[in-house]
């Protein structure tokens, strides 16, 4: 029995968007939490506000995820 082939979803041009736009939201959310973070000690601050960026950017990367499969599903649908 022969597997079936399925088209390939990732460009190199999705890839490097997806990336700029992860580095860039990690960027803002840094600047965001890190006066938030309850220390003085300049360490402490990266730290936790690294850790909490961090967290928060692999969020917004599965939304973008989730968010181009349903754009492909859509456009897709229409096409039929």
């Amino acid at each position: 029995m022969s597997q079936p082939v399925f088209p390939k979803f990732t460009s190199p041009v999705s890839l490097v968007v997806d990336a700029i736009l992860t580095i860039a939201f990690f960027v803002f959310m840094y600047t965001v939490v890190a006066p938030h973070v309850p220390s003085n000690d300049k360490a402490m601050i990266l730290l936790w506000g690294g850790l909490c960026s961090a967290c928060m950017t692999g969020v917004f990367w599965l939304a973008l995820q989730m968010f181009r499969v349903v754009l492909r599903a859509q456009r897709q649908d229409r096409r039929r």
